[in-house]
């Protein structure tokens, strides 16, 4: 393991307690990153410096304090040049949180269009400081923040680099419309997707896994989840609908890094309601909740939200109680406990009441010549009793209204 030093920032505008929650999140990205954290500082910036950021009375004490480190991590977003200074007065490999981040999805990413989206959001990142010292190519696929591409694609030709850009992202189109034509086979037959959103480690992997009864990594790290999964969930007194886990958002996430995984994240754009998975037993609850929003607004989705108050397990009810959490939320919210499974049926009760909205009750008379609209509504809806006679079989079932009139033109035929 890497040993690292972190650095925290304290800007004007935050308080002491802001920038320590946000140096205890850094410390969680660099255990997961897999790093061995030796000792962590705070700094203040009074006034910004574009060369350097920090001051270098502090950068000398810093130097001192991270000696017996191989690498040190500062919690803020460094430009090409303040990296390159500071790397050259520490005189070892610093990363700052956006390179944190993308180690961590370079290691997290499984799927071929996930690996296509980190790398392209690698190499936005890499180009700008492809100049000098401050990141040689050498260094590739060398540790934390350096896994990803590696030497042989990443030529010192700035042109090159941004032609691979360009095949990346035609080569993550082509999966993008493969992606599109699954979404709208989804809505010909009336599915409806649910997305489980939420901030990174609140549980949606643990949930999901709950729900269905599969196994998706469910890890108590941060981003354990970066590739979509979506299963099918077929309930007895619910309409089937497909299920989503996304990958979990957080502060500070890099704007080329939501661009990068774009088509990705179109699947929670697209989804007809959203299950926001809040981790209720984190001090940090509120801004995380606020956090997520802020990006699915950023991103445009504006569906049905129902909040799920996860790990209850973690928390008593009198603490439960003085969160005063109706005050706080305006979306219709149940408690959870995912990894207990408990409160899942008041979820699923919830989610059915959105999705059932457009769905009708079909009883009819039909002939034993059309026995195949069993099999479609088994498919499409939910059947409550079948009764045959003589004649044929009067069925009573639940299903989407579009069909409902397709099964009913072929009855008057």
């Amino acid at each position: 393991k890497e040993q690292a030093f972190l650095i925290g920032i304290r800007n004007r505008k935050d308080t002491i307690a802001q920038a320590q929650e946000s140096l205890e999140e850094l410390h969680h990205l660099a255990v997961s990153a897999g790093a061995d954290v030796k000792g962590k500082t705070i700094v203040e910036i009074r006034q910004y410096n574009p060369a350097f950021l920090i001051g270098k009375g502090k950068a000398e004490e810093i130097k001192i304090l991270s000696q017996d480190c191989d690498l040190i991590i500062i919690d803020t977003e460094l430009t090409p040049t303040q990296q390159r200074h500071l790397e050259d007065f520490f005189e070892k490999k610093l990363v700052d949180r956006t390179g944190l981040i993308l180690d961590i999805f370079a290691q997290r990413a499984k799927s071929r269009e996930g690996k296509l989206q980190v790398e392209l959001a690698q190499l936005n990142y890499i180009l700008p400081r492809l100049k000098g010292k401050g990141f040689a190519l050498s260094r590739l696929g060398g540790g934390i923040g350096t896994r990803g591409p590696g030497e042989t694609k990443l030529e010192t030709d700035r042109r090159k680099i941004r032609q691979l850009i360009q095949k990346i992202k035609e080569r993550i189109e082509r999966i993008e419309n493969s992606r599109i034509e699954k979404r709208t086979s989804r809505k010909k037959k009336g599915i409806p997707v649910i997305s489980l959103v939420g901030y990174t480690n609140a549980g949606k992997s643990t949930l999901l896994n709950a729900l269905t009864d599969s196994y998706v990594l469910a890890e108590d790290k941060l981003f354990a989840t970066l590739d979509p999964t979506t299963r099918k969930i077929v309930f007895p007194e619910v309409r089937p609908f497909l299920i989503t886990d996304t990958v979990g958002f957080i502060k500070k996430l890099p704007v080329f890094l939501i661009e990068a995984f774009k088509s990705t994240l179109e699947e929670i754009v697209n989804s007809d309601l959203l299950v926001h998975v809040v981790d209720i037993s984190n001090k940090n609850w509120e801004d995380q909740y606020r956090e997520v929003n802020k990006i699915l607004s950023e991103l445009g989705a504006n569906q049905p939200v129902i909040v799920a108050f996860n790990k209850i397990d973690k928390i008593t009810e009198d603490n439960l109680k003085m969160l005063q959490i109706e005050q706080n939320i305006i979306e219709p919210y149940v408690f959870i406990s995912a990894s207990k499974r408990k409160g899942l049926d008041k979820l699923i009760k919830k989610i059915s009441q959105y999705i059932e909205e457009d769905w009708e009750i079909l009883d009819s008379h039909f002939f034993f010549d059309q026995l195949n609209i069993i099999d479609i509504i088994k498919q499409h809806g939910r059947i409550e009793k079948v009764e045959y006679d003589e004649t044929g079989f009067r069925i009573k079932a639940t299903l989407p209204k579009s069909y409902k009139a397709k099964i009913l033109k072929t009855q008057d035929k």
